[in-house]
């Protein structure tokens, strides 16, 4: 059974730094795509970064230069560095998995296009 897991969550000052862990366990292989999404209060859930096996990376354009995406193709974790947050950031983080099947560049940060789901951590902001 698969289970995504993020960790690393919590409250830091405007202009702080975190850095958020995911662990992706039951699945044996490279998982074709590993993404992180944002669901901030009372807004829709939002793709933040995307990282391919083959080194592709895609950043939402309001993260660009602040956060850093990295994975370890042989056991599927990822993890997201934010650095210079902004109380905009605040929301819950997911990590997201796309299995297998390789899609346009541009789909990378859609939501649709995964199919295992962590529960989500939350990252708060303080102005």
């Amino acid at each position: 059974r698969v289970q995504v897991a993020e960790s690393g969550g919590g409250s830091v000052q405007a202009g702080g730094s975190l850095r958020l862990s995911c662990e992706v366990s039951g699945y044996y292989g490279s998982a074709y795509s590993l993404a992180w999404f944002r669901q901030p209060p009372e807004k829709e859930r939002e793709g933040v970064a995307a990282a391919l096996t083959d080194g592709t990376i895609r950043y939402a354009d309001s993260v660009k230069g602040r956060f850093t995406i990295s994975r370890h193709n042989n056991d599927n974790n990822v993890y997201l560095s934010m650095e210079n947050l902004k109380p905009e950031d605040t929301g819950v983080y997911f990590c997201a998995m796309r299995s297998a099947g390789s899609i346009p560049t541009s789909r990378l940060l859609g939501q649709y296009e995964y199919n295992w789901w962590g529960q989500g951590t939350q990252v708060t902001v303080a102005s």
